[in-house]
């Protein structure tokens, strides 16, 4: 006999397993004639550990109706994000959106995910094992995500530069280091 619950796989139609984390639950009140109507939204971060990740935001009256509706619009919005040696960002970045501010720093084998609260869910979600971020802005999970997502969606990797400029990733990683400029600390010394 087959086992009742589905995985994320399942759902999908194959492919890969997908991670889900709930970043943020909040009540809120709806006010109509007869009184206030209580629901429920939430935050969700979907990614699938190897760098797609996607973020959504739902409501509904009841907690685990928001969470599926958030997930289902997280599904939809993922995003690839090139990493280097699968375990970190090829260098460091800033991230903006509203009063959110984030920077994001690469960091060498061991380091960890050294971040806060909603940062933390999309990192860990993306398949990052090493880096280092820190919310300068707003503590409001909302535009955190949306200030990290800002971030990753302007990480550059060494080959998509190369390819734009018409040069040898070679050129693009040795040019870097000889300037002293935006060369990888992992790989520098």
């Amino acid at each position: 006999m087959a086992p009742r619950g589905r995985s994320h796989d399942d759902r999908q139609g194959g492919g890969s397993e997908l991670i889900d984390k709930l970043v943020n639950v909040n009540r809120v009140a709806k006010v109509v004639k007869g009184g206030r109507r209580f629901g429920f939204s939430a935050l969700v971060v979907v990614g699938d550990g190897k760098g797609q990740v996607g973020y959504g935001s739902g409501k509904a009256r009841e907690v685990p109706e928001a969470v599926r509706k958030a997930t289902e619009q997280a599904k939809r919005s993922m995003v690839r994000v090139p990493l280097r040696q699968a375990r970190t960002l090829h260098h460091d970045i800033e991230g903006h959106y509203g009063a959110g501010r984030v920077l994001l720093r690469a960091a060498p084998p061991g380091t960890g995910i050294i971040a806060g609260g909603p940062m933390r869910a999309v990192l860990e979600a993306l398949g990052i094992h090493d880096v280092v971020a820190k919310s300068l802005g707003t503590s409001n999970p909302h535009n955190m995500i949306k200030a990290t997502f800002e971030a990753l969606r302007l990480v550059n990797s060494p080959r998509s530069i190369a390819a734009k400029r018409g040069k040898k990733v070679g050129d693009i990683i040795g040019s870097a280091k000889r300037e002293g400029g935006e060369a990888p600390r992992a790989e520098a010394g």
